[in-house]
């Protein structure tokens, strides 16, 4: 008999709204969160709500204020720094291991990411490419065949979605990007551990630029501390 699967909790989904709203900026980083808010917005009661905040808090995506309540964290240049240097060390040694582990199933999933629809002006496609685009990395990570790795690439991914999608509004990547998982995945399918990892490097770090340009430039709306 297959096991029914328990519905999400209320602070499940309130963790989840959030979370995605924070993710792609409809909530932006220093925007004030007051309980009473939030829970009209999203049609549910305070206790939900005001779990949701904390274990939200515990991610490090707000931040508890005293007089103020509940602020969304900021995007600081050394957050983004801290989270690509890390993304740097991981993905390219988890391409590296993945490369000949590539079946045709798991190279059909890879290449999904590369025919996902994007138009800059649309916010849920944006979203709708930077999920293929974390789907893609994770399995790159799972392939690697460890775990912990996958697991930490995987809140790693969580953390730069955000960055993303304020660079994306001011730069398109999404052609060069699509561009780069085909030939990631030929590496890793050939087992050319070297060049896959070459590859992954590039990506990481032209991601990491893209982000530091647009939201540096003298006319970006975003104040960066």
């Amino acid at each position: 008999m297959t096991p029914v699967e328990a519905p999400p909790s209320l602070t499940d989904r309130a963790v989840s709204q959030l979370r995605r709203d924070i993710l792609a900026c409809r909530l932006q980083p220093g925007e004030t969160l007051s309980e009473a808010g939030t829970a009209q917005r999203l049609g549910l009661g305070k206790a939900p709500i005001r779990a949701a905040l904390a274990r939200l808090a515990e991610e490090g995506l707000i931040q508890a204020v005293p007089r103020r309540g509940w602020v969304v964290s900021l995007v600081t240049i050394r957050d983004i720094h801290e989270v690509f240097d890390l993304r740097l060390v991981l993905e390219p040694e988890a391409a590296r291991r993945a490369a000949g582990r590539v079946d045709a199933s798991a190279l059909h999933r890879l290449d999904d990411v590369c025919a996902c629809g994007y138009r800059p002006e649309d916010e849920e496609s944006t979203l709708a490419f930077l999920d293929a685009n974390k789907a893609f990395h994770v399995a790159v990570a799972e392939l690697s065949g460890n775990g912990r790795l996958a697991r930490q690439v995987d809140r790693l991914l969580d953390e730069s979605t955000r960055m993303l999608v304020l660079g994306l509004r001011r730069r398109d990547r999404t052609g060069e990007m699509a561009h780069e998982h085909h030939a990631l995945v030929a590496a890793m399918a050939l087992g050319r551990a070297g060049e896959a990892a070459r590859i992954m490097h590039e990506q990481v770090s032209a991601s990491r630029d893209m982000v530091l340009a647009a939201l540096t430039a003298p006319d970006a709306a975003l104040v960066l501390s």
